[in-house]
């Protein structure tokens, strides 16, 4: 009798390896310092994924620290480490110094340290920003830092410039590149403006709810940074050029709130002075009560490239009228979505959303590299 041994050999499957990350910091402060406390309450979350974001090192405007241990990520950096003078060039040399793939986030508000980004992109350095100076700034420099990202294959993610956490930048793109053509988008783009529209009901001038938001964090610490539009403008901007319109600040109409009267004088002035803000806003709230709507701060592109940032009049069954608190709303009008647009909306400010919004960047990036993670 012939006989046959079959042997059955059990396979354990084996891991993928795992993919590290050196990061870099710079700016950290709210926004930076909540980001570095989700990296750290995600760390035991994303190692079993194989994923290993392991922060470097963390530059504030004047000093920068180097070799971040892990314990240090979740304190304060003054007492943790060693700090020398900020050096952009030898930070990021530093953060890359182990050979594996380096990203640099950028959590400052800094023009300066957004003209480094085309040198890192082009040294393969991947960049993730909050900071809106190179989305929206010169716009040579703007193609400069995407010829870099292209010839050095780094990526360059900016969600959080537009609407903080939300999936503003994100939702664009994907329509854009499944070959759906924008039509317009329509915006209420700043979390401040969204506060003041829902709370000036005429139960109180519009000076006394600025003086509020400002009590609540809600404004900037000039107030005048918010009221003018430039910021939502910015905001525009980067939207506009990522939707192929190569569109300048300078090209944006933007009405500000803010009385010619009150726009050089110094801060304390406009805080003292700041009910002249009134008459013109009381005005206003008529007008949109006249016909009645309800006065909101939107922000506006259509395709052949009009941009404006106004206070407009809205019907109260606008999608608009509906928002709550600092809330952000985004309306696409597409061709594929022209006849009922689509609409994402939720808080559009603060300092966890932001980081949030820079976090999905980062997975984005680390799921590109071959990570096994899901953003």
């Amino acid at each position: 009798m012939y006989s046959q041994a079959i042997h059955l050999q059990s396979h354990a499957p084996s891991l993928a390896p795992v993919r590290r990350l050196d990061i870099g910091l710079i700016g950290p402060g709210k926004v930076g310092t909540a980001l570095v406390a989700q990296l750290h309450a995600a760390r035991s979350r994303l190692l079993p994924m194989r994923l290993d974001l392991r922060l470097r090192a963390v530059a504030a405007s004047r000093r920068m620290w180097l070799d971040v241990d892990d314990e240090a990520m979740h304190e304060r950096h003054d007492g943790a480490q060693t700090w020398r003078p900020t050096d952009l060039e030898a930070f990021a040399g530093y953060v890359g110094t182990e050979g594996f793939p380096t990203l640099i986030i950028d959590c400052s508000a800094s023009d300066e340290v957004a003209s480094h980004y085309a040198g890192w992109l082009r040294q393969g350095i991947h960049v993730v920003t909050p900071n809106k100076h190179a989305g929206s700034g010169d716009l040579a420099r703007y193609g400069a830092i995407r010829e870099a990202a292209h010839d050095g294959h780094a990526r360059f993610r900016f969600e959080a410039t537009v609407c903080a956490g939300l999936p503003v930048m994100q939702t664009l793109r994907d329509l854009l590149d499944t070959g759906d053509e924008l039509v317009a988008v329509d915006g209420m783009l700043s979390g401040t403006l969204a506060w003041l529209c829902n709370r000036f009901d005429g139960s109180a001038p519009f000076s006394a709810c600025v003086r509020e938001a400002h009590a609540l964090g809600y404004t900037e610490p000039d107030p005048r940074d918010d009221l003018s539009g430039r910021d939502v403008a910015r905001k525009l901007v980067i939207m506009a050029r990522e939707s192929g319109v190569p569109l300048a600040l300078d090209d944006v109409e933007v009405e500000s709130l803010v009385p010619a009267s009150l726009q050089s004088v110094a801060p304390g002035e406009f805080m003292a002075r700041m009910d002249e803000l009134d008459a013109p806003l009381e005005a206003r709230l008529a007008e949109a009560r006249a016909v009645d709507g309800v006065l909101r701060h939107v922000a506006h592109l259509d395709r052949a490239g009009g941009a404006s940032v106004r206070l407009v009049v809205l019907p109260r069954d606008h999608p608009f009228a509906h928002t709550r608190l600092t809330d952000n709303i985004v309306q696409f009008c597409t061709r594929r979505y022209r006849d009922n647009p689509l609409i994402v909306q939720g808080p559009g400010a603060g300092p966890e959303v932001t980081a949030a919004g820079v976090f999905t960047d980062i997975l984005r990036i680390a799921g590109s590299l071959g990570a096994n993670v899901c953003a």
